[in-house]
């Protein structure tokens, strides 16, 4: 290897270890921060919340890394511009090139280094970190209940509370509670000035006492009519204190916090698993839409329609309005006949429009995630060439003006990213356009950077705007005789 090519991996790798370390330590710091609540105050030993923070780390690392190789090539290039080295190396007869060539294929091999970590060790720390995130928060399942919002996680209930405060954290204020253990819907509800939690760990049951609240039951059958319905009898009741028990026995489990409950979400399998389940996932979504699609045929009775393919060519009959061919009782009953075949058509697709779109929102989860580790293992080489050519050009090196350049075209690549995943997700666009929408735009930004880096020119050529301006003022302005 060559002296100048050792000399600028050198000027590459010192501040790219700098702030792939820095990126990846505020990325999970934020990370962390937004989970802190949820995992504080639980009585879990040090080496569990290490181990936690370990498996968050490597499954932050595919997305630090992007932005470490976008912010030490600005700051390795504008290094060198910065101290003319740039200079010298033209002079020598080097070119823009061949002096980033070694970065070029460093810049691949990072590539590669991606893809290979978000194939084999990203599935496996998405795994452990959140079966072990959730083994945290459902230590303590009071401290998991959010308020402000209705809590699913307790079998058979829904939850609501307004503010959750004391010591422990285990005080509810306005409680709000739908009782479903009895697989009839809200027929039972419960609302409370003031709840309060006893959870002790290991326990099964978790206890309610609610204060100074409205107790409410249904007692209609799901069966009956909404006429009968109204005659059936419901209880209700005040009181001043009321107690009862949630079994809990099938969230807290033996109390393992190692244990694996979760293992087939799409961020847990590898590409080649991935591979083989999409098909799957298309084909179950094929086969829905047509049980769906046979069963509206066979209410709406479609190909009794074009029975008799010559049904028509008798003279005596008005093509134009059929219906005046029948008896009046004749047209009531065919249309109230068309009403009822209309509504029951109309009922079974709304009956299965959430299905569908749940199934199809799945199946895009899992094709995006497959595109997307593939466009994210080749997001280091198209920021590397944004980056560098951009770093030429303002010829600036530290972390000043290279970082607020690195974090703008970041927030670019990201919302691009982002965007196009969403849309994706809901069959806006095409799974591969989504994940590639942020490549799409950054690619020729990066092709115009580095033409300009070539020619040693700016971003933009200020005089070619301001010198036809200038010609224009000129011929309105009167000349002076001297």
């Amino acid at each position: 290897m060559k002296i100048l090519d050792k000399y600028i991996l050198k000027t590459f790798l010192v501040p790219f270890l700098a702030t792939f370390l820095i990126v990846l330590f505020v990325l999970v710091m934020q990370l962390l921060w937004q989970t802190f609540e949820s995992i504080a105050g639980k009585g879990i030993s040090i080496t569990f919340i290490l181990k936690f923070l370990y498996y968050t780390s490597l499954s932050i690392i595919p997305q630090a890394l992007p932005i470490a190789v976008l912010l030490s090539s600005i700051m390795a290039l504008g290094s060198l511009g910065e101290n003319y080295e740039f200079a010298a190396a033209k002079s020598a007869g080097i070119s823009l090139q061949r002096l980033v060539r070694p970065l070029i294929f460093l810049t691949l091999f990072l590539s590669g280094i991606n893809f290979i970590f978000l194939n084999n060790i990203f599935p496996y720390a998405i795994l452990k970190q959140q079966n072990l995130y959730y083994n945290i928060k459902k230590k303590k399942p009071a401290l998991a209940l959010i308020p402000g919002s209705f809590n699913s996680d307790l079998p058979n209930y829904q939850i609501k509370f307004d503010e959750k405060y004391g010591e422990e954290k285990n005080l509810l204020k306005n409680v709000l509670i739908y009782d479903l253990s009895s697989r009839k819907g809200n027929q039972k509800v419960i609302t409370a000035e003031r709840g309060k939690i006893i959870s002790e760990e290991g326990s099964r049951y978790m206890t309610f006492i609610l204060y100074d609240g409205f107790y409410y039951e249904d007692h209609t059958k799901t069966t009956r009519s909404r006429v009968k319905k109204e005659k059936m009898p419901a209880s209700q009741a005040t009181f001043k204190e009321y107690e009862f028990n949630i079994d809990i026995s099938d969230l807290v489990g033996d109390g393992s916090l190692d244990e694996e409950r979760f293992k087939n979400n799409f961020k847990m399998l590898r590409i080649n698993q991935l591979t083989d389940t999409i098909p799957i996932l298309k084909t179950d979504y094929n086969d829905m839409l047509m049980s769906r699609s046979k069963s509206i045929s066979s209410i709406s009775q479609s190909k009794l329609l074009y029975k008799y393919a010559d049904s028509l060519k008798h003279e005596n009959i008005d093509t134009i309005s059929t219906l005046e061919n029948f008896h009046l009782k004749e047209q009531i009953s065919i249309l109230n006949g068309a009403r009822t075949k209309i509504n029951s058509a109309v009922t079974n697709v709304k009956n299965n429009v959430k299905s569908v779109k749940w199934k199809r929102k799945t199946l895009n989860f899992f094709d995006s995630e497959y595109y997307g580790r593939i466009a994210l293992s080749f997001s280091c080489l198209i920021l590397f060439f944004i980056g560098a050519p951009l770093g030429s050009i303002i010829r600036k090196g530290g972390f000043g003006l290279p970082m607020i350049l690195a974090i703008a075209i970041y927030v670019i690549y990201f919302f691009g990213n982002t965007m196009g995943k969403n849309l994706a997700e809901e069959s806006s666009i095409s799974s591969l356009l989504g994940s590639w929408i942020s490549a799409m735009v950054m690619i020729p930004f990066g092709i115009f950077l580095t033409r300009r880096a070539t020619k040693d020119k700016g971003i933009f050529n200020v005089d070619n705007i301001l010198l036809p301006l200038k010609k224009i003022f000129q011929k309105f302005t009167p000349k002076k005789d001297f």
